[in-house]
């Protein structure tokens, strides 16, 4: 059984502050993937340089067997649906992103009661207040959880979510407001909200407390990186602790639209040694070729250390966000695994069937 939560909920300050980037750390030589094990050392042959690289096929320690995190019997997946929705009450409702931030973002705290058993990485869904222009009941929008189990104030009695608020202009001129964001992101305290879920297995936090979990974020998909690392670092678990490596990238267009800043600060004073987070501001950073600084351009600068993380089976990804940054992701690593001869879309097929590599994406 968990005990309370020893940090409070803390909101971003609208100041900017300077990015710095980490010189990276290569790990291990030895590494194993697929069933061979490869070694590679550099050597001196009089004044030259030579690099010996040996396969080893005798047989290795027999491996714990992974238990898959989709099996877990406590999970619970749709206990509410749309014909029979939780109702919740909004709690709190902040804007957290600066005022001159390109677009605004909220987070904002629903009552459960405990009747909504979620888990980090599980989303909910809301369906708005109102109708359409058809007369019927506005269909449901899902949104991945922004907080543990435990919720924002650690009784797990709370749901979070994180929510741009979406207005455009279509190609008439006019000006066109996400039904369910705006209204969310204008709910008052006190408000009820139809709720429903918790739905999905796909991005449910690895089992092992020693693993090296990569998370990588555009925007409000940090929401479940934000459940994730409350468990890892601001939370107590009679059956938890975590030991291993946290690696959070979070793109984002401005520094002023950064989330939950000052929490990853406090993170990484907590835990020096087993948390990294890197940022990639687009419209304010570049890297050293003048291209702006998408999350794929920031992990760029770390390519060959994510490669060598990849290679060890307890290293989990998880990518929330825009579509578009997958793709970015593989332009990195189809070189660096060619170079080991390794097939990097094969390669990460193996990864998603092991439960390592986990996307959610839009």
């Amino acid at each position: 059984m968990a005990s309370a939560v020893n940090a409070s909920v803390s909101l971003p300050s609208s100041s900017s502050s300077s990015l710095t980037t980490r010189a990276s750390t290569i790990y291990s030589e030895r590494v194993s993937f697929s069933k061979n094990i490869f070694y590679s050392r550099n050597v001196y042959v009089g004044k030259k340089m030579v690099q010996i690289r040996a396969q080893v096929t005798t047989a290795t320690p027999a491996k714990v067997e992974k238990v898959s995190k989709k099996d877990d019997e406590g999970v619970v997946v749709n206990k509410f649906k749309p014909k029979d929705p939780y109702i919740g009450k909004c709690l709190l409702n902040s804007k957290i992103t600066a005022d001159d931030a390109p677009g605004e973002t909220w987070h904002m705290v629903f009552t459960t009661e405990g009747e909504v058993p979620y888990r980090e990485g599980q989303s909910i869904g809301v369906i708005p207040d109102g109708i359409d222009k058809n007369g019927k009941p506005h269909k449901l929008r899902l949104y991945s959880i922004a907080s543990s189990a435990l919720g924002d104030f650690g009784n797990s009695k709370t749901v979070s979510l994180c929510v741009k608020r979406l207005v455009y202009t279509n190609d008439k001129g006019e000006m066109v407001k996400g039904v369910c964001s705006n209204f969310l992101c204008d709910l008052k305290p006190g408000a009820d909200v139809k709720i429903t879920g918790p739905v999905g297995k796909e991005m449910l936090m690895p089992k092992d407390p020693n693993a090296t979990v990569i998370m990588l974020a555009t925007g409000t998909g940090i929401a479940p990186f934000r459940s994730f690392l409350w468990k890892m670092f601001f939370e107590k678990h009679e059956n938890y602790k975590f030991n291993g490596l946290a690696w959070l990238f979070l793109g984002v267009p401005t520094t002023s639209s950064l989330l939950y800043k000052e929490e990853f600060a406090k993170m990484k004073e907590k835990a020096p040694e087993n948390f990294r987070v890197d940022y990639a501001v687009s419209r304010e950073q570049t890297n050293d070729k003048g291209e702006k600084m998408y999350i794929q351009t920031r992990m760029a600068q770390y390519a060959e250390e994510l490669w060598e993380l990849l290679k060890k089976d307890n290293t989990y990804v998880y990518m929330c966000g825009l579509k578009g940054m997958e793709k970015g992701i593989d332009d990195i690593m189809v070189s660096l695994a060619a170079k080991d001869g390794i097939d990097w879309l094969e390669y990460r097929r193996q990864l998603k069937k092991s439960e390592q590599w986990n996307v959610e994406v839009y």
